[in-house]
């Protein structure tokens, strides 16, 4: 009995090894045409791939846009080489499958990646509508710096004091930005106090004149000048005006030079600027002389006015 249940189980087993190897031979031109297939459409992707990096390189310098569309592409292409092999195996069954089952995993990934998600989708709409490019200087998030790198999750910045700062894409676009180097220009803005002694129409006209002389600024501008308050010590205005800007240096420099220009000017037509005044009362109720204090023994106090 034994015997006869042991042929019986090696009978099954010889039989599905005979099936299984006549089902290979029987399927292995299938095989063959599948991997052939696989091989083309993964050939057709890279050349898609370099066909849209040509193209895309003479419409626009956005790498990160281009290196998009490529990777889609050319994960596209092979993905629909795959599907193609697998119904040259005769597997329509798997395929149904493979496609449910992304679908599920796609809605399952969305909502326990939400942040990723965010981030992807708002890198690839900075990268589509482009406000900012490699090489800007920009202020967002309370981070100003330069840009030196947009990926489709972070854009990432070297500030003026060298850091390296990642912002979220999903902030950066949900946020206020500026972008300083955009218009190739930047205002300067120099706050500065007069005595009440001088005459504020030669002040006016001799630090617009001063300026007006540093090298970048462009005069064609104009240079707008303001008197805006009666301060404890000195009659305070600004002074505005622009220059190009690419760089840092551009703005540092030309507002420095702009500082001395001041200086200078006021030195040469003794224009005064004052250091702040304060008034010295003695006694309880003030007004009373310090030798007359000293003589007479008694403490005072000191209070600013």
């Amino acid at each position: 009995m034994e015997t006869s249940e042991f042929n019986d189980a090696y009978d099954i087993v010889i039989g599905k090894v005979e099936d299984w190897v006549q089902t290979f031979f029987e399927m292995l031109p299938n095989f063959v045409v599948a991997l052939f297939v696989l091989i083309l459409f993964y050939v057709l992707g890279k050349v898609a791939r370099k066909v849209i990096n040509n193209l895309l390189s003479k419409v626009t310098a956005n790498r990160t846009i281009t290196s998009l569309l490529e990777t889609i592409i050319g994960i596209s292409i092979l993905g629909i080489g795959v599907f193609i092999a697998l119904s040259v195996l005769q597997l329509d069954g798997a395929v149904t499958s493979l496609l449910a089952g992304a679908g599920i995993i796609g809605l399952a990934l969305g909502f326990a990646f939400q942040d990723i998600a965010s981030n992807f989708i708002s890198g690839v709409i900075l990268s589509i509508r482009h406000p900012f490019g490699i090489g800007d200087i920009i202020e967002t998030n309370e981070f100003y710096g330069t840009v030196i790198k947009l990926n489709l999750r972070n854009t990432i910045i070297k500030t003026v004091t060298g850091q390296i700062v990642y912002i979220p894409n999903k902030r950066v676009f949900e946020n206020p930005l500026q972008n300083y180097t955009l218009t190739g220009l930047r205002r300067i803005d120099l706050a500065c106090g007069i005595s009440y002694g001088d005459d504020l129409e030669n002040v006016r006209k001799v630090t617009t004149s001063a300026v007006n002389m540093v090298e970048n600024v462009l005069s064609e501008k104009g240079i707008e000048f303001y008197y805006d308050e009666f301060g404890n010590s000195s009659i305070n205005f600004k002074i505005r005006f622009w220059v190009k800007f690419r760089t840092n240096p551009d703005f540092w420099e030309a507002r420095s030079e702009a500082i001395m220009a001041i200086k200078k000017a006021f030195d040469e037509n003794d224009i005064m600027i004052p250091f702040p005044i304060r008034t010295l009362d003695f006694g309880i109720r003030g007004g009373e002389k310090l030798d007359s204090m000293l003589a007479d023994g008694r403490s005072f106090n000191l209070q600013n006015k």
